[in-house]
């Protein structure tokens, strides 16, 4: 099966860094999505945690997560373009081109368009020394921007060349977002798409949405809205996105079992995947084994 479209989070596996890259890469993966506590929590340092990266030959989709960036004043701004700062720096380092940003959830973040708009402009202009793109993520429960419509609109107002849109696909099926307005997204702005699914049909409260994201995503196929998955990923391609999905999954039965076997659902997960849309750029249907 060729894996290389797709890659794995490492928040989906539990144990050190060199366990989940390993498990990832003996599973038939390419890529993996870092998190910034992979580095700066490794018992070696970061630089240990980055040459460990570059040894396990994975390339590296993205790294993640600048949070509550836009829309602050004050010390506050100053503060998190410092930390914007050390997170590029990162990113650089390990060598990922793509750094995440997620909607701002602070009580303190104006809703002020024009000032979300310069922000993000600002932190695009931040990353451009390094070359690297900044993928904008409504999160469901973002104080002002919690749909990837109203991200796509803050990119678009925004056009800057390296900023653009990550889709994940718990964040649209948790706040029940049509996805009709994909059809006028730039493809090539989409940086990013992050699948995932879960095992209700409704969440009813912020807090459950929440709860739901950090503790019982499962892998697309599993849950209970595998039709909108296909039908998300279906329409992305014909828009003409040809870019990298990775499966951001959030599952404490996950983390309890053996690297193996979680890599394994993953697998079955692209797999289940790919026999639902069929591609140029994906392993068409039937050619998996």
């Amino acid at each position: 099966m060729n894996l290389d479209h797709f890659g794995m989070d490492t928040i989906t596996l539990a144990g050190p860094l060199e366990a989940k890259l390993a498990a990832m890469r003996a599973a038939g993966f390419t890529q993996v999505m870092l998190n910034a506590n992979d580095l700066a929590g490794h018992p070696g340092g970061p630089e240990a945690a980055i040459e460990i990266v570059r040894r396990s030959g994975l390339r590296v989709t993205g790294f993640q997560v600048l949070r509550d960036f836009e829309g602050l004043s004050g010390h506050l701004h100053a503060y998190k373009v410092d930390i914007a700062k050390a997170m590029l720096d990162m990113c650089h380092a390990l060598g990922s081109r793509v750094l995440l940003c997620c909607s701002s959830t602070s009580s303190h973040a104006t809703a002020d368009p024009e000032l979300l708009k310069k922000d993000l402009q600002k932190l695009a202009m931040l990353a451009v020394p390094y070359g690297i793109r900044i993928a904008y993520e409504a999160l469901s429960w973002g104080r002002h921007v919690n749909e990837y419509t109203q991200a796509w609109d803050l990119v678009a107002e925004a056009d800057r060349a390296n900023l653009g849109l990550a889709i994940d696909s718990f964040h649209i099926l948790a706040s029940g977002t049509s996805t009709e307005r994909l059809e006028e997204v730039v493809a090539g702005k989409i940086v990013l798409v992050q699948l995932a699914d879960f095992m209700w049909r409704e969440i009813r409260s912020r807090e459950e949405r929440i709860d739901t994201a950090r503790h019982f995503r499962v892998f697309p196929g599993e849950g209970v809205h595998s039709r909108e998955v296909a039908q998300l990923m279906r329409t992305l391609d014909n828009l003409g996105y040809r870019g990298d999905y990775s499966f951001e999954v959030f599952n404490d039965d996950y983390t309890q079992l053996p690297h193996a076997v979680v890599a394994e659902r993953a697998r079955r997960s692209v797999k289940w995947l790919t026999d639902q849309v069929s591609r140029r750029s994906l392993p068409l249907r039937g050619a998996a084994g």
